[in-house]
Formats: C-alpha cells, sequence, structure tokens
C-alpha cells in the first residue's frame, strides 16, 4: 500500500504498511480501486454532459461513495466491494445512455474499460497491482497537484453529500468532479492546466460550503450564542460524534421521551447553538475533546455512541458493542445503523449504567456563525477604529494525535488581550474551553462551528473588507491553521482560490506536495510552516 493523504502519513512520507490512523493494506487497496474505478465513470459523465446526459444517481452516489475514502472514515472491505460494485454497475448503464445519445464511448483509457474482479480478493489484488489512483507516467509536479486535486476533491464530496442530504445540490460540483477524475489520465494536460484545475477545486469546495451552510441554516436556523454544559446529568446517557446534523436530529427526535440525556462529542459541540436542534430538552451538553483523548473518553462513557462521519483512530482497538455507525461510517464487525433507525443504539443505551449523578464541569461558549457575528459587525469595527481590537486570528482546523499540536493552544493563550480569536473545526479543542474574556462585550474567543462552517469564517472575513474598503489580505486578521484530511485540503484550495495570502500552516506541510509546487505556493500565496508561537506571534503583530 501507499498512503499519504493526511498529516500524520508514516514518516512524513507515506504509510507503507499500516496506515498509522489504523487503515489496512486492503482497505487501501480497495480504495485505490473505487477511485480508479470513479474515473472511468467520470469520463462517461463528462462525455454525457456533452449530449446533456445526466444521471443524478452518479451525481449523488459519487460524493457518498468519494465521502467513504477520507481518513478515518469507512474500514470495512465489505462496505467497499458493494461500493466498487454499483460504480461498475453505473458506468455500464452511463455508458449506454451517452451511446444512445450519439456520444463517444469508445475510450482508450484503462479506466474506462475496467473489468473488475468477481471476489472480495480479487478486488483487493486488483487495486494492489493498480496502485495509487494518479497518472504514473507523469511528472512528479503534476502527480504532485493531482493528489492535491484528488484529496480536495474528496472533501468537497464531503460537504456535498452533506448539503444534498439536507435537500441542497448544484450541479458544477458534481460537473467538476467528473472533470477532474477524468483528466488524472489525459497525458495532453501540462503544469499549468493541472494548476487551473487544482484552484478550481478550490472554487468548487466554496460552492459546496454555501450550499451546506444554506442547508444547515434554512433546517435548523441559524446559529446563536449558546452555553454548552461541559458536565453531564445523572441519567441514562448517549453520545454522538462526527458532523452531520441530520442523523443528529433524527437520533433527537427517535429520544425524545425516553429518558435519555444526548450528548455531542467532537464537532457535534456547534450544533448547540441551532435553534431547531436546542430546543430538545434531552439535548444536554458536551462530553470530551476531539481527537488526542478520544479512546478514552469513549471507554469511560457509560452509554451508547453514535459516530456520523469521521471515525476515531486505529478502529480495530474495541469498544464492545456501545459504538454503532451511520452513513458513509464503516469498521468492520461494528453495528452499522440502516435507515436512520436508531433503534439498536437507543436501545444499548437504555440497558447501560449511564451517569449515577450530576457532575458541572462549566461550559463554553458556542453560536458564533456568520450570521451572529454579523449582527454585531458595527461594534467590531467601532473596537477596531478604536484601537480596542488590535488583530484577529483565525486559528482553527483539524485535530490529530501527532505531537506538535501544542502549538495552537500556546499560541491562544500567548495573543494579546486586544486580540479576537477566530475559530472552528475540531482543532479548538486543544484550547476551546480557555477563558479569554471580552473585549467591551465581545468574546475573545468566539467558535465559528464545525470544519464544515469555513463559509462563516470566510463570510465574515469579506464582510469586514468591505467594511473597511479593503481587500482581505489587508486587513488585521492572520489566519494560522491546522490541517490532518482531506476536508482541511479543500478549504485550503478555497483560501487560495479567494487569493488569501500569508497563511501559516502545520504542524507539518503535506507529504503529497513537491518543493517545485510549494515553491509555487510560497511565492504566489506566501504560504509558511508554522514555527514556534513566540515567533509567528512576534511575526504578525510587527507587520
Amino acid at each position: 500500500m501507499f498512503c499519504n493523504q493526511c498529516e500524520q502519513t508514516a514518516k512524513g512520507t507515506g504509510c507503507t504498511v499500516a496506515g498509522v490512523c489504523g487503515k489496512k493494506p486492503e482497505v487501501a487497496a480497495l480504495q485505490d480501486l473505487l477511485i480508479t474505478a470513479f474515473k472511468g465513470l467520470s469520463i462517461y459523465a463528462v462525455e454525457g454532459r456533452k449530449k446533456d446526459v445526466a444521471d443524478q444517481d452518479v451525481n449523488r452516489f459519487t460524493t457518498e461513495a468519494l465521502f467513504t475514502t477520507l481518513t478515518n472514515v469507512n474500514f470495512d472491505p465489505e462496505r467497499f466491494q458493494e461500493y466498487i460494485n454499483i460504480c461498475s454497475e453505473l458506468t455500464s448503464q452511463m455508458k449506454i445512455k451517452v451511446a444512445a445519445a450519439g456520444g463517444n464511448v469508445e475510450f482508450s483509457n484503462p479506466e474506462a474499460n475496467l473489468v473488475l474482479a468477481a471476489d472480495l480478493e480479487g478486488l483487493i489484488k486488483q487495486g494492489e497491482e493498480l496502485g495509487l489512483p494518479v497518472d504514473g507516467g507523469a511528472g512528479e509536479d503534476i502527480k504532485s497537484l493531482q493528489l492535491t486535486t484528488l484529496f480536495g476533491i474528496k472533501g468537497v464530496s464531503a460537504y456535498a453529500h452533506h448539503a444534498y442530504l439536507l435537500g441542497q445540490e448544484d450541479d458544477r460540483v458534481y460537473a467538476y468532479i467528473h472533470e477532474a477524475l477524468s483528466s488524472m489520465g489525459d497525458r495532453a494536460l501540462g503544469l499549468e492546466d493541472w494548476v487551473g484545475l487544482t484552484l478550481k477545486c478550490g472554487e468548487i469546495n466554496l460552492v459546496a460550503m454555501e450550499l451546506l451552510d444554506k442547508a444547515n441554516t434554512e433546517k435548523y436556523g441559524h446559529p446563536v450564542p449558546t452555553e454548552v454544559p461541559l458536565g453531564h446529568k445523572q441519567g441514562k446517557c448517549m453520545l454522538v460524534s462526527g458532523h452531520d446534523l441530520k442523523d443528529l436530529e433524527a437520533l433527537l427526535k427517535q429520544t425524545e421521551g425516553k429518558g435519555i440525556y444526548v450528548y455531542t462529542h467532537g464537532e457535534m459541540l456547534p450544533t448547540h447553538g441551532y435553534p431547531e436542534l436546542k430546543k430538545y430538552q434531552h439535548f444536554y451538553g458536551h462530553y470530551g475533546t476531539a481527537w488526542q483523548n478520544q479512546k478514552k473518553e469513549f471507554a469511560q462513557f457509560p452509554g451508547s455512541i453514535v459516530m456520523t462521519t469521521n471515525c476515531i483512530q486505529k478502529p480495530q482497538d474495541s469498544y464492545g458493542e456501545s459504538i454503532f455507525t451511520v452513513g458513509t461510517v464503516g469498521w468492520p464487525g461494528v453495528k452499522h445503523i440502516e435507515g436512520e433507525n436508531f433503534a439498536p443504539a437507543i436501545e444499548k443505551a437504555l440497558e447501560m449504567t449511564g451517569f449515577p449523578e450530576d457532575e458541572d464541569k462549566g461550559s463554553v461558549l458556542v453560536g458564533f456563525g456568520h450570521n451572529a457575528v454579523l449582527d454585531v459587525v458595527d461594534k467590531v469595527i467601532e473596537a477596531v477604529k478604536n484601537g480596542d481590537i488590535k488583530h484577529f486570528f483565525l486559528v482553527g482546523g483539524c485535530d490529530g494525535a501527532k505531537p506538535g499540536r501544542s502549538y495552537y493552544t500556546e499560541f491562544v493563550e500567548k495573543a494579546p488581550d486586544n486580540t479576537i480569536i477566530l475559530t472552528l473545526a475540531c482543532g479548538k479543542f486543544r484550547f476551546f474551553d480557555k477563558k479569554l474574556g471580552d473585549i467591551g462585550g465581545i468574546p475573545r474567543l468566539l467558535d465559528m462551528g464545525q470544519c464544515n462552517d469555513a463559509y462563516s469564517a470566510i463570510k465574515v472575513a469579506v464582510a469586514l473588507a468591505e467594511a473597511f474598503d479593503c481587500g482581505v489580505n489587508d486587513l488585521p486578521l492572520s489566519m494560522v491553521l491546522s490541517w490532518y484530511e482531506q476536508k482541511a485540503c479543500a478549504i485550503l484550495l478555497t483560501l487560495l482560490h479567494l487569493n488569501v495570502k500569508n497563511i501559516r500552516l502545520g504542524p507539518s506541510l503535506p507529504a503529497f506536495v513537491t518543493p517545485n509546487v510549494l515553491d509555487v505556493l510560497v511565492k504566489n500565496f506566501n504560504i509558511q510552516p508554522i514555527k514556534t508561537a513566540d515567533e509567528d506571534l512576534a511575526e504578525i503583530l510587527a507587520q
């Protein structure tokens, strides 16, 4: 196997024996084969659009299945076998439709003529033989851009799938994904073409994030500032981890009146700010942090646990029968919720001990999406003009277990009292409970939500730039980001598409970016690796 799609890849180059995340070689092979199959499907999807042939089943399945290949989402070989076979069936159907419309179906690309093995063992071997789904004959820099684009597409697919589940979709997203995947075997495309396709991924991710923001806020209302307890109530309990608001809503409806308190974990914390979710009286508080203590937290939780998207690291570790997966998530041997029927997880929660007594562990403040922040933008502008606020820091991104992520906590703790910290995604769990005070009634630490809510940060930055009649890069705003997996890659590409410069990125730079590609990013966008908190703060505030 070879996998280098996440920040914690082995030796900073690539996992070759087993994934640091716990992904086994056979799963890596199946994921590579699935991407290869989608490259073939995409060739016919692109040709179909030329003849006004579009298939929503193909479009929606593409984003769902690509979502399963993100880091820590699905490790179940049998689920991947199912996805690969469905992709093959859809490819055959699309080929027939395109031919009937007079389109070209005679392609020499191996992916367009992929014949799959008949059983799981054969599919694994086929995936191993095909290897990484990029053009092996291309130069290293083109392969680097193809990988960057592929990983960005995976992030786009996650956001697009979440949005679709709530009734929002845009054909521009589907069209781009198929265009980019079908292009990975096109030897006619040069370096500049791939730079364009890579940056276009950022443009399309902006569309996907806007769709998801619209889907979430139209369904559940705009988040409002909300104090969320970090302790717990006596009684039966369930824990929901991940990102998916629709799954959470279904669980809240099905647990209502059953004497079960529902708690959030990880990136579900910001859901407490949505009016249509916080109305449930048994939706009580937040338990635990994110990656760094996840195993211990799950092992100690006295109720059932539902994983809605990303899994914990090393899923081969056993947590008994209390964990359930839903949606795109899958682990071998772990019960999967089908059709949003949470009865098995609810029954398990009722069987377990629950919390023996109430415990107060304080609270954290969430709910500062773009609507809430822009409601007080006049107050913010006045504070900047008066000199009360000197600088804004967006300290966000993904969390992970790798040493070195304490940098972000240290950065936040050492940021001067006249600065505001905007944060989002799971990286904030290194410092989310810090009491930083306020500036004129504006909290210094503003939680803008999940990684899915990066659109909020972009919208606020653009609004501030308009208010001060300047560009985003001219604002007293610095972005200090951590990255872990592919949604972070998609967000970074969106920032580059918007020409945002001077981003500090860590804990380490992507292994799939070659020195030449990195040189382009440095020259055009001044992307910088993080140093120490003291050094970076001094450099930023001296400008």
